[in-house]
């Protein structure tokens, strides 16, 4: 003979007090759920759970894609078969920082936006020239040209043999602007 067993849900109290409910058992917080399950005994037990959500920082991944994962077999390929561009890339960097920068005045909210920007457009443009494994890092700062100083640095782990980098340095009469970016090769 099987028993049944019953579950309701309901939504938990909206209260914010650290009361003890029936039983002096505590209130659930308002981010729990309350799982009322009657077994087929006709005792009623209350469990809490909690909710849980997930956010994506990027776009999220196709739903259709998540099942249907491709395998790649290693290649043992550990050394790049073509070399990062560093003056190619310094190019780009020069002709983008000319083209969005050349005629703006320092203003702090478009040049918020313009930094994200540029550095998807120069992201966008490294990866145009298809350098395989190579993983692209692309930042730009973006100032106001006040008789101030400025050092920037980063620190990371570096093969020398395979990683690189390009920089370059903008200025016209309103503000200042550095571009940089980093070719970190992905065996």
């Amino acid at each position: 003979m099987s028993q049944a067993a019953v579950v309701t849900f309901s939504p938990a109290a909206s209260s914010f007090s650290r009361q003890r409910g029936i039983g002096g058992r505590r209130r659930p917080s308002i981010h729990s759920n309350r799982l009322s399950v009657q077994n087929g005994k006709g005792r009623t037990e209350s469990r809490v759970s909690s909710v849980s959500t997930v956010s994506f920082m990027d776009e999220p991944s196709d739903p259709n894609k998540q099942g249907s994962s491709v395998k790649l077999e290693p290649t043992y390929q550990m050394e790049p078969t073509k070399r990062f561009p560093v003056n190619t890339v310094k190019d780009i960097l020069c002709e983008v920082l000319q083209h969005y920068l050349a005629e703006e005045k320092y203003e702090p909210e478009l040049c918020k936006q313009m930094t994200k920007t540029i550095s998807d457009v120069v992201k966008a443009r490294v990866k145009d020239l298809q350098l395989g494994r190579y993983k692209i890092i692309a930042l730009v700062h973006i100032g106001e040209l006040r008789d101030q100083g400025l050092k920037i640095s980063s620190r990371c782990l570096w093969d020398a043999a395979h990683d690189n980098s390009s920089s370059y340095e903008f200025r016209n009469n309103s503000l200042f602007a550095t571009a940089m970016v980093y070719a970190i090769y992905h065996e």
